[in-house]
């Protein structure tokens, strides 16, 4: 199947231009979609895009990775209620920096096909008001751009020149890449529709030429809420402010009822693989949950830090799990368990009694006779160990890397204990 089939069976299509199918038919194409660095890194809601690019690359496309360092200045207004904050031009160029480095890492920018990245500050940079309002400006009439509903909607609750202007910058974006690189579609989520076809049409009348526009639906879970997001927030892609455990915990309790979609709109096994993962949901859909994870971690955070996922679950979730398997953890898999647990940092530097610990250096219990029971009562452990000394010490030797230790009160109630004298 080619690259609009594909999108098809994947449920990844919303909407395009008359033509696109038959144009892509024809041979490879160039295409592009823009990233707008508005955010100190991208989404999981940003990689439906990305996983669009990659499906046209697969397919035999050139990909243009198009980032804002321009339309990332005066903000977007699709799909927004409100007039957004701008950013500082350093913010942004710093987001920039970081977001072209993630895109290396999920697109091909050497093979066969290899992806172009470009900078749409590079279009403006040398251009004064004036040449733009002759030559961007007059190309559309106000009538045309307040027809986009991207504008209609913002228009009852007010809408700057500033953010209006950006369906011009965005369509001249379009003009540029087909002028100077022969890159003759734009694709994005639905509410870029507008924009995009505002972009085909720049490219009709300043140059007389053809170009197509392609969509896809904005993603949305089962519940109806957005996609993307999860109780703690957005899901990032860097691993610094979405860990790569929290990254594989989202796809792991994801509603059932989005496992489908979630298969067609991310996997990269073959459509069989896909659809034989889709046929096994109602046996069992956690372990189709585990397989899809697996592949999703492994894609944006690496083999590693997935062994590492794979352990700190194992750990915090079998009830089995034993010293051996805590001991064999690594200093970052403790670092990941900081984040998904209670923990408290402690100095010490010689030996204290268990009691102490559990109500003073680290208070978990309220008092020493209510850790007493919790020992006499075989509620406690350390390290998968379980005490039963109420008079049992603790010392720098029961740290694991000289620096973690694992206390439980019962089978639910595990906390991680820091030693920062070291």
């Amino acid at each position: 199947m080619n690259f609009i089939e594909e999108l098809e069976w994947r449920g990844m299509l919303f909407d395009m231009t008359p033509g696109a199918k038959e144009a892509i038919e024809a041979g490879s194409c160039k295409g592009y979609i823009g990233f707008d660095p508005t955010a100190p890194s991208m989404t999981i809601g940003n990689y439906v895009q990305i996983m669009l690019l990659t499906l046209w690359q697969r397919q035999g496309n050139i990909p243009y990775v198009l980032m804002g360092g321009a339309t990332g200045r005066v903000g977007d207004p699709s799909g927004k209620d409100q007039e957004r904050q701008l950013k500082s031009y350093e913010e942004l160029d710093g987001n920039l920096a970081f977001q072209v480095e993630q895109m290396k890492q999920f697109i091909d920018f050497e093979g066969k096909h290899a992806a172009v990245l470009v900078n749409n500050l590079d279009f403006y940079k040398d251009m004064n008001i004036l040449q733009f309002l002759r030559d961007v400006g007059k190309t559309l009439t106000v009538s045309y751009m307040t027809s986009k509903d991207s504008v209609k909607k913002r228009l009852e609750t007010g809408l700057s020149f500033t953010e209006f202007s950006y369906q011009l910058l965005q369509a001249y974006d379009f003009q540029v890449l087909y002028d100077k690189e022969g890159c003759t579609f734009q694709m994005g989520g639905s509410d870029q529709w507008g924009n995009i076809t505002s972009g085909t049409e720049f490219i009709r009348r300043n140059v007389g030429g053809k170009a197509y526009a392609i969509t896809t639906p904005l993603l949305t879970k089962s519940d109806g809420k957005k996609f993307g997001k999860s109780e703690a927030g957005n899901i990032w892609l860097d691993p610094n402010m979405t860990s790569p455990y929290a990254f594989y915990q989202f796809w792991i309790n994801a509603d059932d009822a989005d496992l489908e979609k979630f298969i067609k709109y991310f996997s990269l096994k073959p459509i069989a693989e896909m659809q034989e993962m889709i046929d096994r949901i109602s046996e069992n859909p956690n372990v189709i949950k585990r397989e899809l994870a697996e592949e999703l971690t492994v894609r944006i955070h690496g083999a590693d830090n997935f062994e590492s996922v794979k352990n700190v679950t194992e750990l915090l979730f079998n009830k089995k799990a034993s010293y051996e398997q805590l001991s064999a953890l690594t200093a970052n898999d403790f670092e990941t368990i900081s984040q998904e647990i209670p923990s408290h940092s402690i100095n010490l530097s010689s030996e204290t009694n268990l009691t102490s610990l559990l109500t003073e250096l680290a208070p978990i219990l309220n008092s020493k006779s209510e850790a007493q029971r919790a020992i006499k009562g075989n509620a406690i452990s350390i390290n998968k160990n379980k005490v039963t000394d109420a008079n049992q010490t603790i010392g720098a030797g029961d740290f694991l890397h000289g620096k973690y230790l694992m206390l439980e009160n019962g089978k639910k109630n595990k906390y991680l204990i820091i030693n920062d004298t070291i």
